[in-house]
């Protein structure tokens, strides 16, 4: 089956449809999500939070179709992704999804402007055109200067930083944070977020972002909490 993404901005970016999933673990099924409903607008910051073993990672890996639900529907930009192959739910994820991970996951031989091309790369995007939006990419996150380094040259921040511009170089409508702040210091933290918020939300992208940061807590537009397998909306805290 072929897949399309919609562009209709009226529709939720993603509607979850009494999702469930679950594992066997040593002859028993351990249920880590059950029945979850919920849909998120286009351009909406959501954050989950909940404790740890609690799902939220599980949640992510099954809306960027990394992962297929036990039963329930996902529905992303328009595209059940529950009906499509391994292959086409691959493709999705080169296209159409950006991921930020804690621990950066920056390839060690790649200079900080190869690792901004590899998402291109794989989309068979190589044209002059493509690199010199990668290139002014990396100017918005401050390290033009940078291109030719290595990520063992580069301070944490730095990394995150570069990690946040591949994540959304190749113009994706979702883009995906697993405690994106995780390993930096209050300040740093601080600035990565701000590039977050300008980078995606105000551009119309999706951020959906697991955390245990009360400072980014209270940058969503939405607070979801997982509890015991069921997806629970809370207030957003008053800033």
């Amino acid at each position: 089956m072929s897949w399309h993404i919609s562009a209709n901005n009226d529709e939720p970016l993603i509607i979850l449809d009494r999702v469930s999933k679950s594992y066997e673990e040593a002859g028993h099924e351990r249920v880590v999500l059950h029945d979850v409903s919920a849909s998120f607008a286009r351009g909406e910051f959501v954050v989950l939070v909940g404790k740890s073993g609690s799902g939220k990672s599980t949640l992510l890996n099954l809306v960027s179709g990394i992962d297929t639900p036990t039963s329930g529907e996902i529905i992303v930009a328009g595209q059940p992704l529950t009906r499509l192959s391994e292959r086409d739910r691959t493709l999705f994820r080169r296209r159409s999804v950006g991921f930020i991970f804690q621990f950066y996951n920056l390839v060690p031989t790649l200079t900080v402007l190869e690792n901004l091309l590899l998402p291109l790369e794989l989309n068979g995007r190589t044209t002059a055109r493509d690199r010199n939006a990668a290139l002014d990419l990396l100017a918005q996150v401050g390290l033009a200067d940078r291109r030719n380094a290595y990520p063992d040259r580069l301070s944490g921040g730095e990394q995150q930083r570069v990690a946040v511009a591949r994540a959304l170089v190749h113009e994706p409508v979702l883009v995906l944070a697993d405690e994106p702040t995780g390993n930096l210091d209050s300040d740093t933290s601080q600035q990565v977020l701000d590039l977050l918020d300008t980078l995606t939300r105000r551009a119309g992208k999706n951020l959906l972002m697991v955390t245990h940061s009360p400072e980014v807590v209270g940058l969503a537009d939405r607070l979801f909490r997982i509890v015991e397998g069921r997806l629970v909306e809370e207030d957003v805290p008053v800033r």
